[in-house]
């Protein structure tokens, strides 16, 4: 539905829900710059504290290789027994900055977005491989943005290269002649210096590549006024069909009361807008409310009453309360004990009445 849209029509935020369906198809906002910036972060910190450490113990690993080396026998065994030796040695020295700078790599990731494991982006589709497709990403509003922020990273760190690696340039024809020890200790700090240069560059573009692809991504999951409405009935149902199941509900719960009815002991009305129909029988612990109403249920309730000469007492007050403070198949409260006991007790003697006379 949303790819028959037109991206002008889409001016509505997009809900909680396409946002999880987007997050679950592998569509969340990415900046690669933050990535590159986390893993050049990574590099950094790595050379500035394992550098010398490593570069001292793999020189001493390759001097002593180098003094020995008549000693080192080569023949089918002695050698691989070598390279094993030496690739362990080189995994112990590089191994924990190798891991650091992995784990930096990965949070530049969860940092921009929750863990995501999908199958979505995988899919095969025909548009990845159609040529007419490739031509319009080729040509595309992000291709040139990539493009643009491409070269501007390219003049903006070749100026920076310049600018630290400049003023050290007569320092060049002196270091040649430098012992290695030296060498290595002025190349480790022109390149900490490079990377800082560059690290600072890169905080800059990547705050703006992030804010540049989270709103882009944000834009393109707004929706139209018609999937809004659309969801909406998806999700809460159509207000139609809710509207008729409740009136459906109401002449069902309406026709249950009127049953009802004639098992009453006495309606209390006001008398014209409320009436509860109220059952009371030796036993029970207080009266019940069967059936209460307004207006035309109301009447109804009185008709039907009249129809099987179930008592009608009117009692505006009491009629109020009672429909304001007990629901159906409820138990009247015992705030209203008193007046409801005088309305029964009124209705029982009724009846004693109407059997003595009958006698």
């Amino acid at each position: 539905m949303a790819d028959d849209t037109d991206d002008s029509e889409k001016t509505e935020d997009p809900t909680q829900k396409r946002l999880k369906e987007a997050h679950d198809k592998g569509d969340v906002p990415k900046s690669q710059e933050v990535s590159t910036w986390f893993t050049l972060a990574g590099a950094t910190l790595m050379i500035a504290i394992f550098a010398p450490g490593a570069a001292s113990s793999l020189g001493e690993l390759m001097k002593g290789y180098l003094e020995h080396a008549h000693q080192i026998p080569v023949d089918g065994y002695a050698l691989k027994a070598l390279w094993r030796d030496t690739g362990q040695s080189v995994a112990l020295i590089v191994g924990l900055p190798m891991v650091a700078l992995l784990v930096m790599a990965i949070a530049g990731n969860l940092i921009q977005h929750q863990p995501l494991f999908t199958g979505e982006t995988i899919k095969p589709k025909l548009s990845k491989i159609s040529p007419l497709s490739g031509f319009k990403r080729l040509f595309s509003a992000d291709s040139l943005v990539n493009f643009a922020k491409g070269m501007f990273k390219i003049t903006i760190v070749g100026a920076a290269m310049v600018a630290v690696m400049w003023p050290h340039r007569d320092e060049a024809e002196i270091i040649i002649f430098a012992e290695t020890g030296v060498i290595l200790e002025e190349v480790w700090v022109l390149v900490l210096q490079l990377l800082a240069a560059i690290l600072v560059i890169m905080t800059v573009v990547a705050g703006a590549d992030f804010i540049y692809q989270k709103n882009k991504w944000f834009n393109k999951q707004k929706m139209s006024l018609r999937e809004v409405k659309e969801e909406f009935k998806q999700t809460e149902g159509d207000p139609q069909v809710k509207g008729k199941i409740r009136q459906l509900r109401m002449e069902r719960s309406r026709k249950r009361m009127m049953a009802a009815v004639p098992q009453a002991t006495v309606v209390v009305t006001n008398p014209t807008h409320y009436a509860v129909a109220l059952q009371y029988e030796e036993g029970m612990g207080a009266p019940l409310c069967l059936a209460k109403g307004t207006d035309a249920i109301a009447l109804k309730m009185r008709e039907v009453a009249k129809e099987h000469e179930i008592p009608i007492v009117e009692n505006p007050p009491l009629a109020r309360a009672l429909h304001a403070t007990v629901e159906i198949d409820q138990e009247v409260p015992e705030e209203h004990y008193k007046a409801v006991a005088e309305v029964i007790g009124f209705v029982f003697r009724m009846r004693k009445r109407a059997s003595w006379r009958a006698d």
